[in-house]
C-alpha cells in the first residue's frame, strides 16, 4: 500500500484549466492531465526562475520531489504541444 501524499502549497485555481489546438474539435483530441503540483513546480522554477530548492521552500516539499515533479511536468506540456493534445490542469 503506498504513503499518504504529503500536502503540498500550491496556487489556487478556481476551475480546471484546459488547453487544445484550435481548428480541432475537443472530441478528436488525446488529453493529458498535468496535476495542480506538477504544474506549480514548473512555474516556480522556470517562470518565477526559481532554484529547486527555493520552489521546495515554498511548495512545503523536498527539493527530490520538485526534481521528479518537473520532469513530468515538463513532458506532459511538451506531449501536448508536439501532438497536438488537450492540456487539462487537473486541480486535486
Amino acid at each position: 500500500m503506498p504513503r499518504h501524499k504529503k500536502d503540498r502549497c500550491c496556487r489556487f485555481l478556481d476551475s480546471e484549466k484546459i488547453y487544445k489546438p484550435r481548428a480541432i474539435p475537443f472530441d478528436e483530441l488525446q488529453l493529458v492531465e498535468i496535476f495542480i503540483d506538477e504544474f506549480e513546480a514548473v512555474r516556480l522554477c522556470d517562470h518565477d526562475k526559481l532554484s529547486q530548492i527555493d520552489a521546495s521552500e515554498k511548495m512545503d516539499i523536498s527539493r527530490g520531489t520538485v526534481q521528479r515533479l518537473l520532469e513530468s511536468g515538463r513532458f506532459k506540456i511538451i506531449d501536448a504541444l508536439l501532438n497536438n493534445k488537450a492540456l487539462k490542469i487537473n486541480n486535486i
